[in-house]
């Protein structure tokens, strides 16, 4: 085993002791079972640990995250993600958390070629098309970008919503919010974005589900 890898077994041993002595039983309780109450889709960035920086403890969040805080449709991953979060663990809030200076997003306003990440990124091109005149006003490139990591949470929150597996939680009378926020690395602080949404009700008509 590599010296930096044994480091971190070392670093998990002292964790786990002092964790354990925090907390006694924690270990035992939760291999019996996780009931958190969250579901937090964030970005893949080592920044940004959902955990620390909204002061949880393991097991009080189910965390999925990949490069942008994407929500796409045809994305398996997250899509049995949000459906055994909501239909088994029965969360009660999904959080989708973008932070400003987002490299994925930075990426998708460029016009040079990146890999395969660009297919990725593809759908944040076409948040900035559908606000492009709000964005080409703004003649500041970071805070361009840092509008953009905005708009960007706006619609993952959108496509998570647009979901069959939210909307017939929704329609199933589960307790359900699905909300936007997004992260500064500079300071560490959350700012809310207020697209909070809580029923199918506050959805565009033609992406609204009805009761079969």
């Amino acid at each position: 085993m590599s010296e930096r890898i044994n480091q971190l077994i070392n670093n998990n041993q002292q964790w786990a002791s002092q964790f354990e002595q925090e907390n006694p039983g924690i270990f035992s309780k939760l291999a019996k079972q996780q009931t958190p109450d969250y579901l937090w889709i964030g970005c893949s960035d080592s920044r940004v640990p959902a955990n620390t920086i909204i002061g949880l403890q393991p097991g009080e969040v189910f965390v999925h995250r990949n490069v942008a805080n994407l929500v796409n449709h045809s994305d398996l991953n997250i899509l049995s993600v949000l459906e055994y979060a909501v239909n088994v663990l029965k969360v009660k809030d999904i959080i989708v958390c973008g932070h400003y200076g987002c490299g994925g997003v930075h990426a998708s306003t460029e016009n040079c070629e990146h890999g395969m990440v660009d297919n990725w990124l593809r759908v944040i091109k076409d948040s900035y098309r559908a606000h492009q005149d709000e964005l080409d006003a703004i003649t500041n490139e970071t805070e361009k970008v840092d509008r953009l990591c905005e708009i960007n949470v706006i619609q993952q929150v959108k496509n998570v919503c647009h979901t069959p597996i939210v909307q017939n939680a929704w329609l199933q009378g589960h307790e359900l919010s699905v909300h936007g926020v997004i992260y500064s690395i500079d300071d560490g602080l959350l700012k809310d974005l207020d697209v909070t949404t809580k029923s199918t009700d506050q959805l565009e008509t033609i992406y609204q589900f009805t009761a079969n």
